[in-house]
């Protein structure tokens, strides 16, 4: 069946990697595989990034604050009449 490039159906090319299960050794891999391994502890920038509701909180707080603080000093920059 003829396709055109970007209807051309995702396949991943096979590699000497693949084809070993969750549990099985891999020889191939030296990292350890799930469940297994150092616990490295999850940037800080990756864990706000990956929370939706906090993103979302400081998508509404932070313009807030900007704003406000705007505010104030266009009204305290405002001269007195006499």
């Amino acid at each position: 069946m003829a396709t055109i490039g970007f209807l051309q159906p995702a396949v991943p090319k096979q590699t000497a990697k693949e084809g070993y299960g969750m549990t099985e050794a891999n020889p191939f891999n030296d990292k350890p595989g799930p469940g297994g391994g150092d616990n490295e502890r999850i940037p800080t920038m990756q864990r706000i990034l990956d929370n939706p509701f906090l993103l979302l909180f400081l998508g509404v707080v932070m313009p807030t604050v900007f704003y406000l603080i705007w505010g104030i000093m266009e009204i305290i920059s405002i001269p007195i009449a006499k």
